[in-house]
């Protein structure tokens, strides 16, 4: 099936956007895919600042995106866009890293007003990156996530049906791309 790396873009580690992430990696844990994560707040901020491409952390980080058939990109939403430290990572990965793969991005913010920020802040740098096939994603306000103590969430039922609604589809299109010859993927 390849492998999934999930892009957390999310400054804080305590978000209630890990609560997203959580929900869908299970969701494709099932699946048995193997996955693996960049978390861009743990980065070296110097290398993420004064863009060091030659650094060993970003480069470990960029051989994962490389390596992936699948990029889930995650991000709190702040003033209508994704977070700086997410822009900051995209800026380092190569010119083309994002061709050939399937992307889901997944946002959370305080208002369903942001709610287009997927498509007009993110979608052009992803195609930038060489992206075509970018998955609709999902857009949450962070009121339909409470934390449940031990670092766990609830969901409510909209989020779940519209996270499950969004891994299918990403399931759909692996498995269709798995079908394909080398050549066309």
């Amino acid at each position: 099936m390849g492998k999934i790396v999930i892009i957390n873009g999310n400054p804080s580690l305590t978000s209630r956007l890990n609560g997203i992430i959580q929900y869908v990696e299970r969701k494709l844990l099932q699946e048995g895919v193997d996955i693996e994560h960049i978390q861009v707040a743990e980065l070296p901020a110097d290398d993420l600042i004064k863009a060091n491409f030659d650094s060993d952390a970003i480069r470990k980080a960029n051989q994962k995106v490389e390596e992936a058939k699948v990029i889930i990109i995650a991000s709190p939403v702040y003033k209508a866009s994704y977070t700086g430290v997410l822009k900051t990572y995209l800026d380092l990965l190569p010119q083309k890293a994002l061709t050939g793969k399937i992307i889901l991005p997944l946002f959370i913010g305080g208002s369903i007003a942001h709610l287009l920020s997927i498509d007009y802040a993110l979608k052009p740098v992803l195609s930038t990156l060489g992206a075509r096939l970018i998955i609709g994603g999902v857009y949450a306000v962070d009121t339909w996530i409470t934390r449940n103590g031990n670092n766990g969430y609830h969901l409510s039922e909209e989020l779940i049906r519209r996270l499950d609604e969004a891994v299918a589809e990403l399931l759909e299109e692996i498995e269709l791309r798995s079908g394909l010859p080398e050549k066309v993927k």
